[in-house]
């Protein structure tokens, strides 16, 4: 297992486009047959920053979410438009 945490903040005024490009990205990446567990959540007091929680199978299975058409589409192209990647880390389960 593997377990991407990665946080964003939307750009001044575009919260609402940001929200809808991650349900987008929700959607279509819990398809994904190596991903266990993807969401994201929005900052109870600041609704520019969101964070995500994601889990997949393996590093493989991560990969193919990195390669995925979805992925390239909105975390890629349309996403750093209207928001900045604070910051990424990948995890692993202890047990």
């Amino acid at each position: 297992m593997v377990v991407l945490a990665v946080t964003w903040m939307a750009k001044l005024g575009h919260e609402a486009e940001v929200a809808k490009l991650f349900t987008q990205l929700t959607e279509e990446s819990r398809k994904e047959p190596g991903c266990v567990t993807y969401q994201v959540h929005r900052h109870k007091t600041e609704p520019r920053r969101f964070f995500i929680y994601e889990q997949y199978k393996d590093d493989a299975a991560l990969e193919a979410h990195r390669a995925a058409s979805h992925f390239l589409q909105f975390a890629r192209k349309e996403l750093p438009k209207i928001a900045d990647r604070v910051e990424g880390h990948l995890y692993e389960p202890l047990g």
